[in-house]
């Protein structure tokens, strides 16, 4: 059968990311850094999210797992992007010794993350009436504490920015990166705001069904307008991706350390 414009949103998100995948595995594989794995996993999200709500349209009859398992994916992604971001943000922090700084705070930042999505994921999949309430609340604490989380990569951007001068090269164009980055990344967390505060429903046993607060209604995940999931939703999370594919691949972290063997002052720049 035909997909309609969700289904099709999903087989495009399926196709652009399977490229991506392998240049993030790539990524990883070269620095094994906990940035570059998240974002691994997030493009890993994105094909699998994608695969699954393209099967769900397209057997018959319906099965509810497949919308459960898709839609769930589809809105906790943010978490690991955003937690790539941090962890991304935290390597620019490596002092020339290999040391990272202020590591218990990004770990306290980064189980927060973690909690978020876990809430997330758990109030997407309950689908009981009579744990309605309780989901819907779970799935609000959980984007609240994104837009918390996103809130502090602009924070902890801001202060290396301030203390520029004590980053060593590639990693401060890596943090030039996330800055750019940050924008996109700003819409991506308003639409996931905006989408979860529109409803209280969100499956039935035939696929996605909301109860909507009409303000918000068209931006809705599942039954707002595509329009506008498109434009806030997957255009700005596919930027982010890419500029950090781009930062990854072409950047040459390591040459932050064996710069100090032919320069007396290798290690820092004073640029930007």
């Amino acid at each position: 059968m035909s997909l309609d414009a969700q289904g099709v949103l999903a087989a495009v998100t399926l196709a652009i990311y399977l490229p991506v995948f392998f240049f993030a595995v790539r990524i990883a594989l070269k620095y094994k850094r906990h940035g570059w794995i998240l974002l691994v996993l997030f493009t890993l999200i994105r094909i699998i999210g994608g695969s699954l709500l393209v099967a769900a349209e397209e057997i018959r009859p319906a099965v509810t797992g497949l919308y459960i398992g898709g839609y769930a994916l589809e809105a906790s992604g943010l978490s690991p992007l955003l937690l790539c971001t941090l962890a991304l943000l935290h390597i620019t922090t490596q002092t020339q010794e290999g040391n990272e700084k202020y590591g218990l705070l990004f770990r306290v930042v980064h189980v927060m993350g973690l909690v978020a999505l876990t809430l997330t994921i758990i109030g997407i999949t309950e689908t009981s009436a009579s744990s309605q309430s309780t989901s819907e609340t779970m799935r609000r604490v959980g984007v609240i504490l994104f837009a918390v989380l996103f809130i502090i990569l602009v924070a902890v951007t801001i202060f290396q920015w301030v203390h520029r001068r004590q980053i060593m090269r590639y990693r401060k164009q890596l943090l030039l990166a996330v800055s750019i980055a940050l924008p996109f990344l700003a819409i991506r967390t308003l639409y996931s705001i905006l989408s979860t505060f529109s409803s209280s429903g969100f499956l039935t046993t035939t696929g996605t069904s909301s109860s909507s607060d009409s303000g918000l209604a068209k931006f809705n995940m599942f039954t707002g307008e595509w329009q506008i999931y498109l434009g806030m939703d997957m255009i700005m999370e596919y930027v982010t991706v890419l500029i950090f594919v781009f930062a990854g691949t072409t950047l040459k972290l390591d040459q932050d350390y064996k710069l100090q063997e032919y320069d007396e002052h290798p290690l820092y720049q004073q640029g930007y």
